[in-house]
C-alpha cells in the first residue's frame, strides 16, 4: 500500500486539476492524515478484523432547546474565545473505544440530531470535517450503527448553497468531498444539527456543521466505524466550530491506552497541564497539520547519526491520531533500525505475520508487556527546546499475531517522502495536549486508564433518569433516552437481578445467520464478559433482509447477577460497545429489560434437597435389604443342624 504522505502529493494534484478554491470555507482540499489506507496498512498483519485556560469539559450531554445559531456564511469567523486567564470556559470529556492495533484506530461516540442518533467516529487530528453515513446514501458500507436520518431530526437543517462553499450540480446545497491516493473517498452534503458528546460531558449540546455521506468507497466503505470526527485545523473542524462559539478554549487532548489495554480519553478544551509535561513548539504556518520540532532520536541514550534536518523535510514532523504507526524518512529509519537491532542480543529475528510486508520482528521477549524494557532499549525523542519525550518499547513495537512472545517494529520507512509522520503507537499511554492557542503540543507519560484520577478531575455523574423497580415487575425496559441521548439505567443497591433479556436487530439475512448462531452467542458472551453457558437464545425471526434475535443472560449459578455485572452488561449494550465480526453485519439494540429472580414455591426452593434426601433414603433402604438377603442366603447354604436319626434323602454312590 502507498505510504501516508504519497497522499499529500496526490491530494494537491487532484485539487489543482479540479480547481478547488482552498480559501473557501468549505474547501474540498483533501484530508491526508485521516486516510483509512494508513489505518489498514497499520493493522498488525493478519489481524485486521474488521493549555489554554479554563477548566475541563466533560462529555455526557444534556439536550437543551436549540438556540438560533448564526449561520456559518455571514462573513469571516471572528474568534470569540476568551484568553487563558478566563477559567470559566468548560471542557468536554469523551471516552475512546476500540484498540489501536486490533482495529487500526480509536473511536469515540457522538450523538447528532433531536432525538439524538448515535455514531462511532474515528478520532482524527489530520481531518478537518466530521461526517457520517446518510440515510440517502447510494453507496455506503455496513457500519456499526444505523445511518443518520435527517428527516427524523427536528433540528436538522441543510446548509444551502452560497458563495463560500462548493455546491451540488443544482446549486441548492453545499457539498464536501474527500479523496485519497489509494482510491478511498467520501462525499456528500453538508448539514447543520445539534451534536451531543455523551453522559460524561458538562458541555451542553451545540449546533455544528457536519457531512452527511452519500457515497463512500475503498476502506471507508469497508471499515466498521461509522465515519470520521475531524479534529484538524479548519473551519469545518469540530474543534474550530466549538472554539468560534466561545464554548471551549482553543485546545484539545488525546490519551491512547497502552498495549493490551485499548480505550482512552478525548478532552475538548484546555486543561491544567501537569508540572512535568514536556512541550514542543507547533507552527501552524509550517504545515496544515499538527507538527512538532523534532531534532534528535536517541536509542539507549545514544543519538542517531543523522543530520537533524532530516526531521524537518517537507511537512516536518507531523502528529496524526488517525494513523496507527510511525513513518520516518529513509536515512532516519535505517539508522533507527540498525540502532535497535544492535541492542537485541538475546532475541532471534523472525519473519513477520504477513508475508506481504517485510516486517522486522523478534521472538523470545515473552508476553508480559511490563518486562519488555529488559529486552528492548528505551528511545528518546528530543525537541528543539531541549526537552525530550521518553518512549518505552510499547511506543514503537506491536505484538506478532502468530508467534507468542514475539514483537515487530511499529516504525517504518516513509518511502522516499521526507516527512516524518508519528501515529498513535508513539503516544500510547501518553496524554497529548494540542494547545493551539499557545502554538505548542505537550506530552505527559501516564496510564490513560487512570487519567482522571491522576489529573484530579472528578468523574461527572451520569445525568440520566433512574429506572423504577417494584416487586416482580420488570426493573427496566427500553428506558427513555437521557437528556444527552444515552439510554441509561441506575439499579438500586437492594435490587437483585435475575436475568437480562435484550432484542438485537442484525443486518444479515435470517437464513445466513442461523447456521452461525452458536458462534454468535460465543462472541456476545466474550463482549459482555460472561460465560458462554449464561447466554441463551430465546427467539429468532426474520425481519425483511434483517434478523431479529432475542437473547437472555442468566446468572452463572443458581443465584442472581450482581449489580456490578448487570450494569457492565447494560452499559456495553446501550453504549454500543459490543463488537461483532463483520460477517454478522451491523447490529442495533431494539429493546432490553432486567428482571428480578422469580419467586419460587416451597417445593421449588427445596426441590434439590428433597430429591437428595429421597435418593439417600432409597440407597440406604436398598443397601439394608440387600445386606439382609445376602445374610439369609448364606445361612441357608451353610445348612442347618440335623439330629443323628434324622431321615435324609438317599444319595447315590459314585464309582470309585
Amino acid at each position: 500500500m502507498a505510504r501516508a504522505w504519497f497522499r499529500v502529493a496526490s491530494a494537491i494534484l487532484i485539487a489543482l486539476f479540479i480547481g478547488i478554491d482552498s480559501s473557501g470555507f468549505f474547501s474540498s482540499a483533501l484530508d491526508v492524515a485521516g486516510d483509512p489506507e494508513i489505518l489498514l496498512r497499520s493493522f498488525p498483519r493478519g489481524q485486521a478484523r474488521g493549555g489554554g485556560g479554563g477548566s475541563s469539559m466533560v462529555f455526557p450531554l444534556f439536550l437543551s432547546s436549540p438556540k438560533s445559531s448564526r449561520r456559518f456564511f455571514e462573513g469571516n469567523f471572528r474568534r470569540q474565545l476568551q484568553k487563558a486567564e478566563n477559567h470559566n470556559i468548560p471542557n468536554a470529556r469523551m471516552r475512546l473505544y476500540d484498540d489501536l492495533l486490533s482495529n487500526g484506530y480509536y473511536t469515540t461516540r457522538l450523538w447528532i440530531g433531536t432525538p439524538p442518533q448515535e455514531f462511532a467516529l474515528i478520532v482524527d487530528s489530520g481531518s478537518t470535517v466530521t461526517y457520517v453515513p446518510c440515510s440517502t446514501c447510494q453507496q455506503c458500507g455496513r457500519h456499526q450503527d444505523p445511518r443518520f436520518q435527517p428527516d427524523s431530526s427536528s433540528t436538522y437543517q441543510p446548509v444551502k448553497c452560497n458563495s463560500d462553499c462548493n455546491c451540488d450540480s443544482e446549486r441548492v446545497q453545499c457539498i464536501y468531498e474527500r479523496q485519497y491516493a489509494e482510491m478511498s473517498s467520501s462525499s456528500g452534503v453538508l448539514g447543520e444539527d445539534i451534536i451531543s458528546f455523551g453522559n460524561e460531558s458538562v458541555l451542553v449540546p451545540q449546533r455544528a456543521v457536519f457531512g452527511c455521506e452519500n457515497v463512500e468507497t475503498g476502506d471507508l466503505y469497508s471499515q466498521r466505524a461509522d465515519g470520521i470526527m475531524g479534529l484538524g485545523r479548519g473551519q469545518l473542524s469540530v474543534v474550530d466550530q466549538l472554539v468560534d462559539k466561545g464554548v471551549i478554549s482553543d485546545s484539545f487532548s488525546l490519551c491512547y491506552g497502552g498495549m493490551h489495554v485499548g480505550g482512552g480519553a478525548l478532552i475538548l478544551g484546555g486543561i491544567s497541564p501537569p508540572s512535568d509535561m514536556v512541550f514542543s513548539h507547533s507552527d501552524p504556518a509550517r504545515s496544515p497539520y499538527y507538527n512538532i520540532e523534532l531534532k534528535e532520536i536517541h536509542v539507549a541514550g545514544k543519538p542517531l547519526q543523522v543530520n537533524p534536518k532530516v526531521f524537518d523535510g517537507k511537512h516536518g514532523t507531523v502528529l496524526d491520531s488517525g494513523t496507527t504507526y510511525a513513518y520516518l524518512p529513509e536515512a532516519a529509519f535505517v539508522a533507527f533500525k540498525d540502532a535497535i537491532m544492535k541492542k537485541l542480543h538475546s532475541l532471534k529475528q523472525i519473519r513477520g505475520p504477513d508475508p506481504n510486508y517485510n516486517d522486522i520482528c523478534f521472538s523470545g521477549a515473552g508476553s508480559d508487556v511490563s518486562e519488555l524494557p529488559k529486552s528492548f532499549p528505551d528511545v528518546d525523542m528530543v525537541f528543539g527546546n531541549g526537552q525530550k519525550l521518553s518512549l518505552t518499547p510499547e511506543n514503537y513495537l506491536f505484538q506478532h499475531s502468530k508467534v507468542r512472545g514475539a514483537y515487530c517494529l511499529g516504525i517504518f520507512q516513509n518511502g522516499k517522502d521526507p516527512t516524518t509522520l508519528l501515529g498513535g503507537i508513539i503516544v500510547r499511554n501518553t496524554l497529548v495536549t494540542y494547545d493551539r492557542e499557545n502554538r505548542k503540543i505537550g506530552f505527559w507519560k501516564t496510564n490513560c486508564s487512570e487519567l482522571w484520577e491522576r489529573l484530579h478531575i472528578p468523574v461527572a455523574p451520569s445525568q440520566a433518569p433512574s429506572v423504577s423497580y417494584s416487586g416482580n415487575s420488570t426493573i427496566g425496559m427500553t428506558p427513555a433516552l437521557a437528556p444527552g441521548g444515552l439510554p441509561h439505567v441506575v439499579l438500586p443497591v437492594e435490587v437483585q437481578v435475575g436475568d437480562i433479556t435484550f432484542d438485537m436487530s442484525l443486518s444479515i439475512k435470517y437464513s445466513d445467520l442461523m447456521p452461525h448462531i452458536t458462534e454468535l452467542a460465543e462472541f456476545i458472551a466474550y463482549e459482555l464478559e460472561v460465560n458462554t453457558s449464561q447466554v441463551h437464545l430465546l427467539n429468532s425471526t426474520a425481519k425483511g433482509n434483517d434478523s431479529l434475535i432475542r437473547w437472555a443472560i442468566y446468572p452463572a449459578g443458581s443465584g442472581y447477577i450482581s449489580n456490578t455485572t448487570a450494569m457492565n452488561i447494560i452499559s456495553r449494550l446501550t453504549e454500543h460497545r459490543v463488537q461483532l465480526p463483520d460477517t454478522f453485519g451491523s447490529y442495533q439494540l431494539v429493546e432490553w429489560k432486567v428482571e428480578p429472580p422469580m419467586k419460587r414455591t416451597w417445593w421449588q426452593q427445596h426441590f434439590l434437597a428433597v430429591m437428595v434426601g429421597v435418593i439417600i433414603t432409597l440407597v440406604l433402604g436398598l443397601s439394608t435389604s440387600g445386606i439382609w438377603l445376602v445374610w439369609r442366603y448364606r445361612r441357608q447354604t451353610l445348612g442347618t443342624y440335623k439330629p443323628v436319626n434324622a431321615i435324609v434323602p438317599e444319595q447315590e454312590l459314585q464309582p470309585l
